[in-house]
């Protein structure tokens, strides 16, 4: 049977989703262009204004991390208790205010302050926003919808750079006025087109303390079945953390790569993401998720095993190939397993647990590999790469034949 045309297809696609959640795209790609304008150069920022070193570098983000922590926290919790819409405006205005006073800051001593306090306020809107594409899709749509989303932020993230570079060999603090306009607008557009959508509340149903909404989390981590999900999904994330951390400093230093060459390789997975993400997803629907999950941890544990053997630029594209590839596959497909372990009234909970899993993931992750990378035999990390990224697989292989994980295909066919 032949394809139908392209923008058939395209038409077909925007049908399927409701008109609300194409809003949220809209508005989230556009957020999402603000912060890739700024991101990039925030280091060459704090090391040409404050003549920086990058281990105070480091301590600022450190300081992100850590104040995240404490932000998703609070704001699953409210999520959960005061719905989604809300926290996701307080938390645009907070970081358009804290970005805007980082490129006003006269001392580096003020960022770190602000990068306490706006890592609290800003990361409050990271559960808030998982939550609605859940609460807005069902569940045999959400791995679409979520494959989406990461395409608009691909689209961002190679767009934002380029402009941001334009930009900032004028001015750095045009960056952040750009930036913080950009997530007031956001803040007026969720404001003004979409609707809250927190599952209302059963009549009759006595509404939980303070107190209780906050226990809850505890209530997340009895969940074993949910526990183990996470773990597996941890080493995957440490597993695949490599790409932005050390691989292009080991394709330079021992294979001789230049950074040019780094660049065009992380460019493919960006163009490749934005190409296949949603054949792919559409594709593995009638799969199910956690097989599909084995799968793309796999193709992780090979692609990043194969550097630690290959020496060709033509080699180094291809493992990269395979990566991404497992990453299409892992990445919707995980957002949409983790929304369905949460029940309706704990979803903003149990997705900030898992945001600190991958926080934690990226926290240790490049200090275990820069361990073992220095340690002189630099080779060896790939190969404990693809051991870990192995084990990840076998461990969702094993929850694929479980009983409390959800096992059937995200997208069923109608009897």
């Amino acid at each position: 049977m032949p394809k139908a045309p392209l923008d058939q297809r395209i038409h077909n696609t925007v049908q399927e989703y409701p008109r609300t959640f194409w809003v949220l795209v809209v508005i989230t790609f556009i957020d999402q262009l603000g912060n890739a304008l700024i991101f990039p150069f925030f280091s060459l920022y704090l090391t040409k204004k404050f003549d920086a070193s990058m281990t105070e570098v480091g301590l600022l983000f450190t300081f992100f991390t850590l104040s995240g922590f404490i932000g998703s926290t609070i704001g699953g919790a409210m999520t959960d208790r005061m719905g989604r819409k809300g926290i996701i405006i307080f938390s645009l205005l907070a970081s358009a205010l804290s970005n805007l006073a980082m490129g006003l800051s006269p001392s580096l001593y003020y960022c770190y302050g602000l990068a306490l306090i706006s890592g609290i306020f800003t990361a409050t809107g990271g559960p808030a926003s998982q939550a609605m594409i859940a609460d807005l899709l069902p569940e045999e749509k959400r791995a679409g919808g979520f494959g989406i989303l990461r395409i608009g932020f691909n689209v961002a993230v190679a767009l934002g750079p380029a402009i941001g570079g334009l930009l900032a060999s004028r001015s750095y603090l045009t960056l952040f006025i750009i930036d913080s306009f950009i997530s007031t607008l956001c803040a007026g557009l969720v404001y003004r087109f979409l609707a809250e959508t927190k599952p209302e509340t059963v009549p009759g149903e006595v509404k939980e303390s303070m107190g209780a909404t906050f226990a809850g989390y505890l209530t997340v981590l009895k969940d074993k079945a949910y526990m183990l999900f996470l773990l597996a999904g941890f080493l995957s994330w440490i597993t695949y953390q490599n790409m932005t951390t050390t691989l292009g400093v080991f394709l330079r230093d021992v294979k001789g790569l230049p950074e040019s060459g780094y660049g065009l390789i992380i460019s493919l997975n960006a163009i490749m993401v934005i190409l296949f993400q949603f054949p792919i997803t559409r594709r593995i629907e009638k799969y199910k998720p956690m097989l599909m999950m084995a799968a793309g941890t796999a193709l992780y544990a090979l692609g990043y095993l194969m550097y630690g053997f290959i020496d060709t630029f033509a080699l180094f594209a291809t493992a990269m190939v395979v990566i991404t590839i497992g990453e299409m596959i892992v990445a919707p497909v995980g957002q949409a397993l983790s929304t369905s372990f949460a029940p309706e009234q704990m979803r903003g909970r149990y997705l900030a647990i898992q945001g600190h899993t991958i926080n934690l993931a990226y926290g240790i992750g490049p200090l275990l590999a820069g361990r073992i990378f220095d340690s002189g035999s630099p080779n060896v990390l790939w190969y404990a790469a693809g051991l870990v990224g192995g084990l990840s697989s076998l461990m969702f292989l094993t929850m694929a034949r479980g009983k409390r994980s959800p096992n059937e295909p995200l997208n069923q066919p109608v009897a």
